[in-house]
């Protein structure tokens, strides 16, 4: 037995060897595999596994994040399958157990991230990667906490048609919160819906746009800011840039502003 360790959601994941064929449903657990160097060990990931830019092209897409195509996770033969509790469907994750080790993240702070990281080293041999990476965003978020900053009243969108936020108890409200954003929706469970009058009514300072789920663009913006015009408000700021929760956690943390 190479490795048996206990999941995010208390599975017990047995890896007889070192994986050497790894399939990812999760985009931003993509992204930390080729960070640990192990790309060339993915053979299977979803059609929103698009960063790295150009991974796409090279690798099997094997479905969405909600619904994938078994047949073509059996044609790779994977030794590892990489889940996540909110990303994929309970049945595709009984679906993918058939096939091969399952892994299951489910993140919902800070510190959650930090141990997936963690087990994916110990899974495929790459720990010592890991465990650089965890100490570099231990000490970038230590860093911040320790300046001195006003938290600025924030409404992160993550969808439109109808528009979604987020709520107190998501991996999103806890980076904002760590990074000098004051999550106007705390207090909300999970991904509540709003409407652009809903919006307008919370007046946030800064309105910040995801890539994905809903990949957010100028137009949006200006439809936003029409609204605040229109309503004789001081429009909020809207960082519209690929300010993606993973993004600012493994690489060194940036404010956008």
């Amino acid at each position: 037995m190479f490795i048996s360790i206990t999941d995010q959601c208390y599975r017990t994941v047995d890896l007889p060897q070192r994986p050497l064929r790894i399939v990812s449903l999760v985009p931003s657990q993509t992204e930390l595999l080729v960070e640990l160097g192990l790309e060339e060990y993915l053979v299977g990931i979803t059609r929103f596994c698009e960063y790295p830019a150009g991974l796409i092209d090279k690798i099997k897409v094997v479905g969405g994040t909600k619904k994938v195509i078994a047949s073509r996770i059996w044609e790779v033969q994977p030794d590892l399958i990489i889940c996540n509790k909110e990303e994929n469907t309970q049945e595709i994750v009984l679906a993918c157990q058939e096939i091969a080790p399952t892994y299951v993240s489910d993140i919902a702070h800070l510190d959650d991230a930090m141990e997936m990281i963690a087990d994916i080293g110990k899974m495929t041999g790459t720990s010592f990667k890991a465990k650089s990476l965890v100490n570099r965003i231990k000490i970038n978020f230590n860093h911040f906490d320790k300046e001195s900053h006003s938290a600025v009243n924030a409404l992160y969108l993550i969808w439109k048609n109808p528009y979604m936020t987020v709520g107190s108890d998501t991996f999103i409200h806890d980076i904002m919160e760590r990074g000098g954003y004051k999550n106007i929706m705390d207090g909300a469970s999970r991904y509540p819906e709003l409407t652009l009058q809903n919006i307008i009514n919370l007046n946030p300072e800064v309105i910040l746009f995801s890539s994905e789920p809903y990949a957010f663009n100028d137009l949006d913006k200006k439809e936003i800011e029409d609204a605040f015009a229109k309503a004789e408000l001081k429009k909020s700021q809207i960082v519209n840039r690929r300010w993606d929760v993973f993004l600012m956690v493994w690489q060194p943390f940036k404010r956008y502003t």
